[in-house]
């Protein structure tokens, strides 16, 4: 096997019982994020200011821990510099961006249900873009998802989800599909702690410049932030956000792709959205109608069979 920084690993060092750990804890450290940044936007924070505090706080975390082991992935050559603007602005400042705007206007698993349209965008984009022959099951998936998108917005009854959140919701499965396709472009040239590494930096400044994360209102990062029964101060709620929902989430996920094929890792990742309406349920009191849960499965079922029959990955680069 070989690892994504092209380094030969034996067969011996393949555990995909680990693997499967691994992106299992990554699934739920990121299902966490929709939760921990709504609280914080509840306190009296914006998704800008959300946004800024959690990418810039897992930018200087990351950029830090890459110096101390491996300072050579900080190196980049100017003609790398397109691929990495790209990924930081869509595929980390984008995404999370939106994800963010569309937790603030809708129920948190609606929100990342919506981002899980990605793998429908990335099948039309081999499909389109580069004239790939998608197989009758991956248009199945498609239209299941599709049908389940329509559920869970109720659109028979006049479209029952906040417009500018449903708008930011599929701006964030545009970006979230901008992040796989441009990170499995830049695969052979970088390695992924370098890739994640310079995209949260890149992102960081590019959200910091809307909101400098120097002018978080103290009042607000004091404030106890509403999470069930707890009450931490929402500074606490953004280390949070920054560590276990971004760091330790991303180096989870990358770690797993030792162990597992990419194909297998982004299916055991659809735990994400479920992770994401059971804590919100939980935690923030949001409940799915029925119609909502059922259109959920439906589209979970979709993208699932879009993913499970995926072209390969050297029709959908960029």
């Amino acid at each position: 096997m070989v690892t994504e920084a092209g380094s030969s690993v034996g067969l011996s060092s393949v555990r995909p019982g680990r693997g499967t750990s691994l992106i299992t804890v990554a699934s739920v450290c990121f299902g966490t994020s929709g939760v921990l940044g709504k609280s914080g936007m509840t306190a009296g924070l914006s998704p800008a200011q959300v946004t800024s505090a959690r990418i810039g706080l897992a930018a200087v975390l990351l950029a830090i821990t890459t110096a101390a082991i491996r300072p050579r992935l900080l190196r980049v050559r100017r003609a790398e510099w397109p691929l990495l603007l790209g990924f930081g602005l869509l595929g980390v400042a984008g995404v999370q961006l939106c994800y963010f705007i569309a937790v603030k206007r809708l129920p948190v698993g609606i929100a990342m249900l919506l981002e899980y349209t990605s793998p429908v965008l990335i099948a039309l984009w081999a499909r389109v873009v580069r004239a790939a022959r998608l197989p009758r099951a991956m248009w199945a998936g498609i239209a299941l998802a599709m049908a389940g998108l329509a559920m869970i917005a109720q659109i028979w009854q006049g479209l029952r989800l906040d417009a500018l959140g449903l708008l930011a919701g599929l701006g964030a499965a545009v970006c979230s599909a901008a992040f796989f396709l441009l990170a499995e472009h830049g695969a052979a040239k970088r390695t992924p702690l370098s890739m994640v590494t310079w995209g949260m930096i890149v992102g960081a400044v590019a959200v910091g410049t809307a909101a400098p994360p120097w002018t978080l209102p103290g009042a607000v990062l004091t404030t106890p932030a509403a999470l069930g029964p707890w009450h931490p101060p929402v500074w606490l709620v953004l280390l949070g956000l920054a560590l276990f929902s971004t760091v330790v989430a991303y180096f989870l996920s990358t770690m797993s792709l030792r162990h597992l094929p990419a194909s297998v890792a982004s299916v055991l990742a659809l735990l994400e959205p479920v992770v994401a309406a059971g804590t919100a349920w939980a935690l923030l009191g949001e409940a799915l109608t029925l119609v909502q849960a059922v259109g959920a499965g439906v589209l979970l079922t979709g993208a699932l069979l879009v993913q499970l029959n995926a072209p390969s990955r050297a029709q959908c680069l960029l």
